[in-house]
């Protein structure tokens, strides 16, 4: 294939993870080394950056603090939550897109985000095509919700499993404190899919393990949880639960009360408050020291706990995209392949983006046990090699330091 002159953008999409920087900056430095790639471009807050012409040039960013958005958390470039028409039905922003790609001749644009980033990057790439500009588009996937088709995990995800087996233990260690036992139930991300709140059950490995651990894979019952939770309080005084915030009952319906009416940019409600709402429902059926825990932005923005594993990772897919963009790839997204036969391998493959948008992965129902409140040692031998490594995250007056960017704008 002939070579391809022109400038790249990357954008961000959706929620942060403390390892999306990494593959940004996998990408913009392979950007930067490519004799291909004219000017590296970042989009401020995603693809509306590019909308309202607002783009970074990262060409003019000091080296050294690009390098730092390896261990550096949240989405450095800025992130939206934007859903772009079907181009058949309006085709405006479209025409947008393709009047500022044009206006910066350019020729590479890479999308780092989830489910619905991959679905935008894919209608963008479509409709290059159908115009006739010779643009190669590539997906970055991230997500902590780990739950994007075809891939054995997504960059970001290990880290959060990572925060939130650690903070499993160390609550572990606060409820044993005292003579009196509590029940602490605590709530984690995950609306369809339970790869996080599986991810409590990795704090077994360090003997503190989640006694309960509950997924939205499987149909939820109030009064199996309540014989859960009693059988166990009367056995040690101390209960554990880990609870996906997206565990529902049989009919389909959010067992959290907090769900509102609220949604966000693609129409997916805005769940939280379900550990208090269980929390209550112990506290008034058992009459038992109860707290209720909502880990919150916590584990997907804890950065000083993220897996230099899955900070490796994320760099490489980010460079990965790059490369095989300038060798002449298009309309794919990176995707690792994986093995743990004889100790942990990664390699990335491409896939096409029209095979991974809008689809979503779930835990496979067999690493669930029969009475669904736990996982099974087949999720632990799947996340645990994932958790390796300690960051090597730079430190100022025992602080963080993190990137800061000159982002200068476009013009």
């Amino acid at each position: 294939m002939s070579e391809l002159k022109g400038a790249m953008i990357i954008g961000q999409s959706g929620g942060p993870t403390s390892v999306i920087n990494a593959s940004a900056y996998g990408a913009i430095k392979a950007g930067l080394d490519s004799d291909s790639i004219t000017t590296v471009y970042g989009a401020a807050n995603g693809i509306v950056g590019v909308l309202n012409d607002k783009l970074y040039i990262m060409d003019k960013e000091d080296p050294a603090e690009l390098e730092l958005l390896k261990y550096t958390p949240s989405s450095a470039l800025g992130s939206c939550r934007y859903k772009i028409a079907d181009p058949d039905v309006d085709d405006t922003d479209y025409k947008r897109i393709l009047e500022i790609f044009k206006k910066y001749d350019v020729r590479y644009f890479f999308y780092n985000g989830g489910n619905d980033s991959m679905d935008t990057c894919n209608k963008i790439s479509k409709y290059m095509k159908k115009v006739g500009y010779d643009c190669r588009v590539m997906g970055i996937p991230k997500t902590i919700d780990n739950d994007l088709f075809g891939t054995d995990h997504c960059p970001g995800f290990a880290s959060a499993a990572k925060y939130i087996a650690t903070s499993i233990a160390e609550v572990y260690q606060d409820s044993h404190v005292y003579d009196k036992g509590q029940v602490s139930i605590i709530e984690i991300m995950g609306r369809h899919a339970g790869w996080l709140a599986g991810a409590a059950s990795l704090a077994s490995v360090a003997g503190y393990p989640a006694d309960l651990v509950y997924l939205p894979e499987v149909d939820f019952n109030m009064d199996e949880f309540l014989e859960d939770v009693s059988a166990l309080w009367e056995k040690n005084h101390n209960v554990i639960v880990a609870v996906s915030e997206g565990i529902h009952y049989a009919d389909g319906s959010f067992v959290s009360e907090a769900k509102t009416s609220a949604t966000d940019g693609f129409g997916h409600a805005q769940l939280g408050g379900l550990a208090a709402m269980l929390a209550d429902v112990v506290k008034e059926k058992l009459g038992v020291k109860v707290r209720g825990i909502e880990l919150s932005l916590l584990q997907r923005c804890a950065a000083h706990c993220a897996s230099q594993t899955d900070i490796d990772e994320s760099f490489l897919a980010g460079q990965t995209a790059v490369n095989s963009a300038v060798a002449g790839e298009t309309d794919k997204m990176v995707a690792f392949e994986c093995s743990r036969e004889n100790g942990y391998t990664c390699k990335t493959k491409l896939l096409n983006l029209s095979d991974v948008a809008n689809y979503e992965k779930k835990v496979p129902v067999e690493w669930i046990n029969e009475r669904g409140n736990n996982v099974s040692d087949e999720f632990v031998k799947y996340a645990l090699p994932l958790i390796q490594g300690e960051t090597q995250m730079k430190k100022e007056n025992g602080l963080p330091r993190f990137a800061k960017l000159a982002k200068v704008v476009a013009e």
